[in-house]
């Protein structure tokens, strides 16, 4: 395994702060997605299923939605998998300078990973109609969304640490 030798409390001032602006604009651009889903799912499985594979045999519905179309999907999955899997490597690779419990950290550094791919994977299986995956994205959501705020958090304490 590799070590890292520098433990981001010992981190020169302006690395500390480009990181800290770095963590304080992703963080405001991962809750804009957040807030995003909510809007567009009301954040609950039925919600989130018709997002994607409409609502048109609901005669109570107050908004029509339609089934997304294949190249949609393709174009959503891609591109957040995409996306997320680099935001979750940079965090990871952040994170890997703290001095915080190893389990913790291993946890955090791999759980959104399979989050990633959970959450996205489920959207493109819901889309093929297998309706119980709106609770796998709803789980491994909910989870990655846990892990990205418990890693920002911890390192935002260890950038203000006063070192050893």
């Amino acid at each position: 395994m590799m070590q890292v030798h520098g433990k981001i409390h010992s981190f020169p001032k302006e690395i500390k702060a480009l990181l800290a602006v770095f963590l304080v604009i992703l963080s405001i651009g991962f809750y804009t997605g957040l807030t995003f889903v909510n809007e567009t799912t009301a954040a609950n499985p039925e919600g989130i299923e018709s997002h994607y594979n409409g609502n048109e045999t609901d005669e109570n519905a107050t908004t029509m939605q339609f089934k997304k179309s294949k190249r949609e999907i393709l174009t959503l999955v891609h591109n957040h998998i995409i996306s997320l899997s680099i935001i979750f490597f940079l965090l990871s690779l952040i994170l890997s300078t703290t001095s915080i419990n190893k389990k913790l950290k291993h946890f955090l550094m791999f759980e959104p990973f399979a989050s990633v791919l959970l959450t996205f994977g489920g959207i493109y299986f819901l889309w093929l109609d297998i309706g119980w995956m709106k609770y796998v994205i709803m789980i491994s959501g909910m989870l990655m969304t846990l892990s990205f705020m418990a890693a920002t958090i911890l390192i935002l304490l260890q950038l203000f640490k006063k070192q050893a």
